[in-house]
């Protein structure tokens, strides 16, 4: 059974950073079932991408895998022989379960959990690297660095998959998507008090960036075919072709 997200359901004197910790991992499946409109889309398709795009012999990155779910979800679409997924997060809670998921069920695609900064990583011998909702989290001066390393580590033809939550240069339109995810949040039942303190805990940590400079950057990057397949007010998920 799914623990439930309560975190922010009483109010905090002192209210920090939001932090990927104990008490975020043990309800973590519940927050972004309630938090990420389309999130179970995005993973079982991000299974079907890995499906599609891994190439035998090669590895295959989860980048920021937190509990593991893309990767359960690549490994099992994954039908090609001597494939390896990487998955790696550099929060201990986060590995501690992973591996228990992981080992949970048995596959011919070997997976390897990794606690670490995934910008120490080295990308090698790629034919799919998915940087599901972790790329928003890093400084962003660190995200053209870690793409570039990405781009460089990914065989010819081989795919990004790139969930983030994005910013709208457009104001009218950037405050309407926002509401419009505070409404989903509420249908899922979190209060205006949890609302309201999840998005002060997250403002300094969480900087998205607009689709057009996704788009653009990948491109300038080198990317062949940069396109968004799938879109929920102001979260979403983008492919990049090689």
């Amino acid at each position: 059974m799914v623990d439930h997200d309560s975190i922010f359901a009483v109010p905090i004197e002192k209210l920090g950073d939001f932090t990927f910790d104990e008490t975020v991992a043990e309800v973590f499946s519940d927050m972004v079932q309630r938090s990420i409109p389309g999130y179970s889309n995005i993973i079982s398709t991000i299974g079907t991408l890995a499906g599609r795009y891994a190439s035998a012999g090669s590895n295959i990155y989860d980048l920021g895998c937190s509990l593991g779910t893309a990767t359960l979800s690549m490994r099992r679409h994954i039908n090609v022989p001597n494939c390896k997924i990487i998955a790696v997060d550099n929060s201990p809670a986060m590995i501690e379960r992973c591996k228990i998921h992981v080992n949970a069920y048995y596959s011919d695609t070997n997976v390897d959990v990794i606690e670490n900064d995934i910008l120490n990583m080295d990308i090698q011998n790629a034919s799919v690297v998915v940087l599901n909702f972790t790329l928003q989290f890093l400084n962003p001066d660190d995200r053209q660095t870690l793409l570039e390393r990405i781009y460089v580590g990914l065989k010819p033809k081989s795919i990004l998959i790139l969930s983030e939550k994005y910013s709208f240069e457009d104001k009218t339109a950037h405050e309407l998507l926002i509401d419009l995810h505070h409404d989903f949040k509420c249908a899922n039942g979190y209060s205006e008090l949890e609302i309201s303190q999840k998005r002060s805990a997250l403002e300094n940590i969480l900087k998205p960036d607009t689709i057009d400079y996704h788009k653009q950057r990948l491109s300038n990057i080198g990317f062949s075919s940069v396109t968004v397949w799938f879109q929920c007010f102001n979260f979403g998920s983008m492919f990049a072709i090689k």
